[in-house]
């Protein structure tokens, strides 16, 4: 494929000073601390009890504890990446949802359904590129590409949101773009600069970059996984498109939480290199059992944590408070009005393509992204 290529803009927004070391630190010391089994049991029995008294179902995200997954598995709720959750809880039949993931998700769903309640288990639990994309600074840099066609990433505020034309996740991203390339248009991104790049490279499309970036994805070290690499020559290498250009390139799938469980589910290799949040190792582990799971790593072998790839801000969702949300309705996602319609457009405009595109978001979806150029 002959690529046209803008380069990235960079803009000195305060995303830096947003996502610093005592936001991440202040989300470290909201984590819940772990319970013994007696009490966790009791927990988990009223959680239970209470979904079907309060009519409410339970959507987790697969970088949640795995507590928290198994429950929603087990109550009939749902695990998924971000795009599956909004498909979710938009289709369930609940009056109260709840939204264990990022605070992003939790506005999505209120979004798609605004006759419904939408709790969290705590309001803190954010994004790094959330926090990073503030709507007014996004207002000043749409306003200088008029001529663009707007897509913002899912990890975004639904003020963000209100601005664009298109909302996509990791896992449509790529057919959508590659669409709206071959319409002639030009695209305005935003946040995460590692995606869009990777999507550019890969579509060709005209894009203009906003400068932000993932805190967990973003510390992924390509020199430390060429050395796992050659520990383990036969482990395929599953690497989330949000990870740096260096980190992608030596990977053997690309692709979104689902393509990567895809991958390890169908893949004939036994042994797998997942440079993701940890939490989805879960899931992974439920899923193929007899499969070896290996870390990517985040630092050298002189550091105190060789992987430390779990998001702070999904470390924040406890069992007690998915207890709270029911028995006390705390932690209610609430978006105005006007907002919230002009957010809409946004991401119906993308369910609406998902639904009608199937073949061209499989290709992105399970990995197949060198090839969608032939779609």
């Amino acid at each position: 494929m002959n690529l046209t290529t803008s380069l990235p803009i960079s803009f000195d927004y305060p995303q830096q000073n947003a996502t610093g070391t005592t936001c991440i630190a202040q989300a470290w010391a909201k984590t819940p601390y772990p319970m013994a089994e007696k009490e966790k049991s009791v927990v988990i029995k009223r959680i239970k009890q209470l979904l079907i008294e309060k009519d409410a179902t339970l959507v987790a995200h697969y970088y949640v504890d795995g507590d928290i997954q198994d429950l929603a598995m087990e109550t009939g709720g749902y695990v998924a990446d971000s795009l599956e959750m909004a498909r979710f809880g938009k289709n369930h039949s609940a009056q109260n949802l709840i939204v264990a993931g990022v605070r992003f998700m939790g506005e999505t769903a209120k979004i798609l359904s605004p006759e419904k309640r939408v709790f969290m288990p705590d309001l803190d639990a954010t994004c790094s590129l959330d926090l990073g994309c503030d709507a007014a600074d996004f207002a000043s840099f749409r306003a200088a590409y008029p001529d663009r066609v707007v897509v913002v990433y899912a990890n975004t505020s639904a003020a963000v949101k209100a601005q664009a034309d298109w909302m996509v996740t990791s896992s449509c991203a790529l057919a959508i773009v590659h669409q709206l390339k071959l319409e002639g248009k030009k695209i305005l991104w935003a946040p995460d600069r590692h995606l869009g790049r990777y999507i550019q490279e890969q579509t060709g499309a005209d894009m203009l970059l906003w400068n932000g970036a993932c805190i967990v994805h973003d510390e992924f070290k390509a020199v430390e996984l060429q050395l796992l690499k050659a520990e383990h020559p036969h482990a395929m290498v599953l690497v989330h498109p949000e990870s740096p250009q260096a980190v992608v390139d030596l990977a053997d799938v690309v692709g979104s939480t689902s393509a990567m469980i895809k991958a390890v589910v169908e893949g004939s290799a036994t042994e797998f290199i997942v440079a993701t949040d940890n939490g989805i190792l879960h899931r992974m582990r439920q899923l193929a059992p007899h499969k070896i799971l290996i870390e990517a790593p985040t630092a050298g072998n002189s550091a105190t944590c060789k992987s430390c790839a779990h998001c702070p801000w999904m470390a924040m969702n406890g069992l007690q408070g998915i207890l709270g949300c029911l028995e006390n309705s705390s932690g209610e996602i609430l978006v105005p009005e006007p907002t919230r319609l002009k957010a809409l457009s946004c991401i119906e405009r993308m369910l609406d393509f998902t639904k009608n595109h199937p073949d061209l978001l499989a290709k992105a979806q399970h990995g197949f992204v060198k090839n969608i150029g032939a779609a």
